[in-house]
């Protein structure tokens, strides 16, 4: 995947099953998965709704497991929470088990983006024809 993404990350229901306030166990495939994106170049945020010394521990079982995020519930790690300021991240993409139609495997969510940026560099290819490359012509 060429082009790079910044991913927000939920971590209950997503990366481990949700038992919150405890942590649940991996989900199938997800820190598999979420190494990969970053081997690949993107930046994974991780994006939840767990705080002060709960958010720590999630921080924690992901780094036992070879996963450092580029941001924890902010958009760039210098990023400082106001409160003027909108709490969304500002992310490419969004990773989440209360996304409608509920959860996606982590293979899936891997070939989606995979099949998303092979989708880009197909348009990239056009462009590259010129102004006439963007029409059809039927001959």
């Amino acid at each position: 995947m060429p082009h790079t993404l910044t991913i927000a990350v939920d971590f209950d229901g997503t990366i481990v099953e949700n038992k919150f306030p405890e942590i649940g166990k991996p989900k199938l495939f997800a820190f598999e998965t979420l190494k990969i994106l970053q081997e690949e170049g993107h930046r994974l945020i991780l994006w939840t709704y767990r705080a002060e010394d709960k958010l720590d521990e999630a921080v924690q079982f992901c780094e036992e497991r070879g996963l450092e995020f580029y941001a924890i519930n902010k958009s760039y790690p210098e990023e400082v929470y106001e409160h003027n300021i909108s709490r969304k991240i500002l992310a490419d993409i969004f990773i989440d088990d209360r996304n409608i139609g509920g959860m996606l495997g982590w293979g899936e969510i891997y070939q989606k983006l995979k099949d998303r940026a092979i989708i880009r560099e197909n348009k990239k290819e056009k462009k590259k024809f010129g102004f006439l490359g963007r029409f059809k012509f039927n001959i």
